[in-house]
């Protein structure tokens, strides 16, 4: 296992700026997600990782070596491109081995390192089939199997379950991240898959405007948002246009709101915008009195059998309660309700 460290990194191509002063550990044996919308430099980070761009500044170290200047080749890196990237003329076990042959490697040995690799992904049995015979969960996995030939002190992975349809990307989610529990090996992840990061991370790294915008376990990251772009991003969140009015106080509208906390970089005065997630806005009856609630009219109402989701026009703002059906009053398009924004769940972010 090792254990990676980024230094104040940046990239500049030209005049367009990628990555800007990412300072980042990741301890040996976790796995990371570098998440973020499209453009926002993850895939850039995770190629300056591997040594397939080169810094414009800052440092990269592995167990506290410097190796920002060392190549790519050297640096003993597994990496699963977003393409996946295999050979289609050579069949699965060659696939496999093909980093072990160019190391010289006996044909026995690759032979035997290939079968159990496969073992290793759940795919016995296929060594003999070519890449063109197999459906697109099985390519991800002999990809997977090919970067680990080499027993990487690094696995990288960008975005390597995007082609997936959405229901065998999520058992992938699953498998990809036993197999790295089982291996112990200190594994950084590119997407924009919110889902994928929450079920897969130890560490979610959110990236946007080319900067880290937060570090954290996947849930604090979700309850805890340290600003806006991190709570609009990270799952679904109301967020409301407000002022602080004091330490734990917030104005919607006419409304005082009590929030949990106040977020960086606004202080009492400051417009702010209110954030709640659905699942902990409840839903009342115009005769329910509560703290914390906003009048409105419902404006939609999603019946998913499981969950309803219910929205709700609040002076001009929307709303969006959900919940269970029997956690819910009987509502409907048009009727006059109350919300209830418990200062549990509540905080003011920077806009």
């Amino acid at each position: 296992m090792a254990e990676l460290s980024l230094e104040g990194i940046g990239k500049r191509f030209g005049a367009i700026t990628a990555v800007t002063d990412v300072t980042l550990d990741i301890p040996s044996g976790d796995l990371v997600c570098l998440l973020g919308p499209s453009g926002c430099g993850k895939t850039t980070l995770l190629r300056l990782i591997a040594g397939l761009d080169a810094p414009s500044e800052g440092r990269i170290l592995l167990d506290g070596e410097d190796i920002t200047a060392v190549p790519a080749h050297q640096r003993n890196f597994g990496m699963v491109f977003q393409s996946l990237a295999l050979f289609p003329h050579l069949s699965v076990a060659d696939n496999i081995s093909y980093g072990l042959r160019v190391r010289g490697v006996a044909a026995a040995a690759r032979r035997k390192r290939a079968e159990a690799l496969l073992e290793l992904v759940r795919l016995p049995g296929i060594a003999d089939r070519h890449v063109a015979q197999l459906s697109g969960g099985q390519r991800q996995r002999v990809a997977i199997a090919r970067a680990l030939a080499l027993e990487p002190k690094i696995f990288l992975l960008d975005e390597p379950m995007s082609a997936l349809d959405a229901k065998l990307r999520e058992a992938m989610q699953v498998e990809l991240s036993q197999l790295q529990r089982r291996l112990g090996i200190t594994t950084v992840v590119v997407t924009h898959d919110q889902r994928e990061a929450m079920t897969m991370a130890d560490t979610i790294v959110v990236i946007g405007a080319n900067r880290v915008q937060q570090v954290g376990a996947p849930l604090d990251i979700y309850r805890r948002p340290r600003n806006s772009f991190v709570a609009d991003f990270i799952g679904s969140i109301n967020l409301l246009p407000g002022v602080v009015s004091g330490p734990a106080e917030a104005t919607v509208g006419d409304t005082q709101l009590r929030v949990l906390e106040v977020g960086d970089g606004v202080g009492e005065g400051d417009r702010a915008l209110i954030a709640v997630r659905p699942e902990d806005v409840h839903l009342l009856s115009t005769d329910e009195r509560r703290d914390n609630t906003l009048s409105g009219t419902v404006s939609y109402v999603r019946d998913l059998g499981s969950q309803v989701e219910t929205h709700v026009d609040c002076g001009g703002e929307t709303v969006v309660s959900v919940s269970a059906p029997k956690d819910r009053p009987a509502v409907a398009v048009a009727d006059a309700v109350r919300v209830e924004l418990p200062m549990a769940a509540c905080r003011a972010l920077a806009p």
